[in-house]
């Protein structure tokens, strides 16, 4: 049952993302970018969570989200950096957040047919890996203008997704682009591989829970790997506080 549960869900989102992702694109041309992002793109990703919940049994649980209104409406650039353990946390955080977001990718996923094609004309940060110093700074730069312009860019610190209870190196990317623009890092703890697990097509019935802890600013003198040692552990702390079973069961492959 939960595998057909599943297909289904999945089946939901591959019918609806060609016919909307096709006018996103051609909308994209014509309207102004808050109208495609909040009447095109946004209601699609929203739709996805609707299917995980109603069809996967899936439900979403959120705290904190008053941090990140604070930390906007202080007048700061703001960085979310999350815990990556599916692909719900890419869908999730723009169908709940009041602000515009921009995702840090891989420049790759833009030849992704219709779900690809739709982030390229979304105004988010591409990253070509192979262009190395170059390719940083134009993430830079980009994300500043994005800022500047109100979104709020997100970068999960691991890479990559992780196991339920798994603990990866957290790189110091989100932590050198705020320092390099002034801006605050919001940390997001995402216990949601108890229910989507890493690189599954399977979704378990229960309750993925988001936690939002409060702006952490760079202090003056600090490099980005303290900037983001601090992140990592209000990230990983907070783990241990709302998926405990993960660590207590002795899942982690981190101490």
């Amino acid at each position: 049952m939960r595998a057909i549960r599943s297909v289904l869900v999945f089946l939901i989102m591959a019918i609806t993302v060609i016919p909307l992702a096709s006018v996103l694109v051609i909308s994209s041309f014509l309207m102004p970018y808050r109208v495609t992002y909040f009447w095109i793109g946004r209601p699609w990703l929203q739709l996805a969570i609707a299917a995980v919940k109603w069809v996967g049994g899936v439900d979403t649980q959120i705290t904190g989200y008053d941090n990140l209104l604070n930390a906007a409406d202080a007048g700061h650039r703001v960085i979310i950096c999350s815990k990556h353990q599916s692909t719900m946390e890419t869908f999730f955080f723009p169908s709940v957040m009041s602000h515009p977001v921009a995702y840090v990718y891989k420049k790759e996923l833009k030849l992704v047919p219709f779900f690809g094609w739709a982030i390229g004309r979304l105004h988010m940060v591409p990253i070509d890996r192979s262009a190395k110093g170059d390719a940083w700074q134009r993430v830079a730069t980009i994300g500043a203008c994005l800022m500047d312009q109100g979104k709020w860019i997100i970068m999960f610190p691991e890479a990559t997704r992780s196991k339920r209870g798994e603990q990866k190196l957290y790189k110091a990317g989100a932590a050198r682009l705020a320092l390099e623009t002034n801006a605050v890092i919001v940390p997001i703890a995402a216990a949601t591989g108890r229910c989507w697990p890493a690189k599954s097509w399977t979704f378990i019935p229960g309750r993925a829970d988001f936690s939002i802890g409060p702006a952490i600013v760079p202090e003056l003198g600090e490099d980005a790997i303290a900037l983001m040692g601090r992140v990592e552990k209000w990230i990983e702390d907070e783990m241990r506080v709302i998926d405990p079973d993960a660590y207590d069961e002795g899942v982690s492959s981190a101490a």
